[in-house]
């Protein structure tokens, strides 16, 4: 599979993705180039920081940052109709990132010998790591957590590497549309995890003790 292709879709997913939530936001361009960058990049920083992979080796990535720059600087002038248009495909380049940057993941935990736990840790954090710290930037609720199924693929992706059924190349391109299928169909369909809200039970407690 080519990779770097899959990489480069991901990366000016996710830098667009930052640079769309600035706009929204009010951010100024430098406010853009920040969350840009952190979602393009966050979850890989986290994940070399926990696995130990030296920190310095974002550097190298030169092309890729080039890539989020330039993506960045293009959806700041663009017109808003643009904007909308891509907006309306965005869960779909969002699939493709989640997916690249998940296997990714999981791939460089399972090189340095990692127990399953962490190769699953690696694979999500590398997939939904600089969302977080994008939204966190932005004053917002991690969307990742409380939207459709999201961090539910990326763990998937890890735990289906590290238990050693992806070694061929066939394989990992079979998992791969698996992540973006299934990560589309919880878009479409509107899938979520439970969830259990406190807000009306603590309310109500409130109100009987005031009483």
């Amino acid at each position: 599979m080519n990779w770097e292709l899959f990489s480069i879709i991901g990366t000016i997913a996710f830098a667009v993705s930052g640079a769309i939530v600035a706009m929204e936001e009010e951010y100024d361009i430098l406010g853009v180039y920040v969350l840009g960058l952190v979602t393009a990049f966050g979850g890989g920083v986290i994940r070399n920081l926990l696995i130990g992979k030296p920190i310095v080796l974002l550097w190298e990535q030169g092309i890729y940052f080039q890539i989020a720059l330039f993506a960045m600087t293009l959806v700041f002038f663009m017109p808003v109709r643009y904007i909308r248009l891509w907006k309306t495909w965005e869960a779909f380049f969002d699939a493709i990132g989640l997916a690249a940057f998940s296997i990714q993941g999981a791939l460089y935990a399972t090189n340095m010998g990692h127990p399953l736990s962490a190769i699953i840790v690696a694979a999500v954090l590398t997939g939904i790591g600089g969302g977080m710290v994008r939204d966190v930037l932005a004053g917002r609720k991690p969307l990742v957590l409380k939207d459709e199924i999201y961090a539910v693929w990326g763990m998937l992706a890890g735990a289906l590497v590290g238990l050693g059924w992806t070694q061929g190349a066939w394989q990992l391109a079979v998992l791969f549309s698996l992540i973006v299928v299934l990560r589309m169909l919880s878009v479409f369909y509107k899938w979520k995890l439970p969830k259990r809200s406190l807000r009306g039970s603590i309310g109500e407690t409130t109100r009987r003790a005031d009483l």
